[in-house]
């Protein structure tokens, strides 16, 4: 799975002279957290609902909603926004782009090819995915099966134990964790006990076969 396949493609871009005021407006109205800035349509920087939060004047300071609002439309994005932006390219993998987010500790990652923004991706888009390729909202049911002699052709042993009773396989995933592989298996059948049965003649534990009711 790609970068390109998740992130919001050809997001708004603002120029660096436009107040902080109108950013906050074009964020409210849109529901953004964050816009990417640009100058003669290349990246030069990123302003977020976190950076304009932290540069604005305290709470607790006594300046009305009038002063407060014209020291914000006297405030240009250029001032605070962040300058070192971090960014990815549509080809990339996904787990890449969570690896960058989670070594940089940001939640988002704006996407440029050829020096021009083609999208934004954000841990949220990661999590999405995540849950998608693990099939969560995929009708049928999730088999767990541990696996003790974890070797070549294992998936395909066990697959056959779907296919020969007619069940749709969905999504799949192989854990290692403590010594243990488990496969889990999302597929659509008729019958599961009877999948259960051929998994265990074939010395497979099903830790678990739950039928999937959640919808999206």
């Amino acid at each position: 799975m790609y970068v390109k396949d998740r992130m919001t493609k050809n997001p708004l871009c603002i120029e660096k002279t436009k107040q902080i005021n109108k950013v906050l407006d074009i964020m409210a109205k849109n529901n953004f957290h964050r816009i990417p800035v640009i100058e003669n349509n290349k990246l030069i920087g990123l302003i977020t609902e976190g950076v304009i939060s932290d540069r604005s004047p305290s709470k607790a300071t006594s300046l009305s909603i009038y002063e407060l609002n014209y020291l914000l439309s006297k405030t240009n994005v250029e001032e605070i926004m962040i300058k070192e932006v971090i960014t990815i390219g549509s080809e990339a993998l996904l787990e890449e782009a969570a690896m960058l987010m989670r070594k940089n500790n940001i939640n988002c990652l704006v996407v440029v090819d050829t020096d021009v923004v083609t999208g934004i991706i954000t841990n949220n888009d990661i999590f999405e995915a995540f849950v998608d390729l693990l099939g969560y909202y995929e009708q049928g049911y999730r088999f767990v099966i541990e696996v003790e002699d974890d070797k070549e052709g294992i998936l395909s042993d066990i697959s056959s134990c779907f296919f020969k009773d007619g069940a749709f396989i969905t999504n799949l995933a192989v854990y290692h964790a403590n010594n243990k592989t488990e496969v889990v298996i999302r597929a659509r059948c008729e019958n599961s006990t009877q999948i259960i049965a051929d998994l265990q003649g074939k010395n497979y534990t099903v830790v678990e076969c739950v039928e999937n009711k959640i919808k999206r």
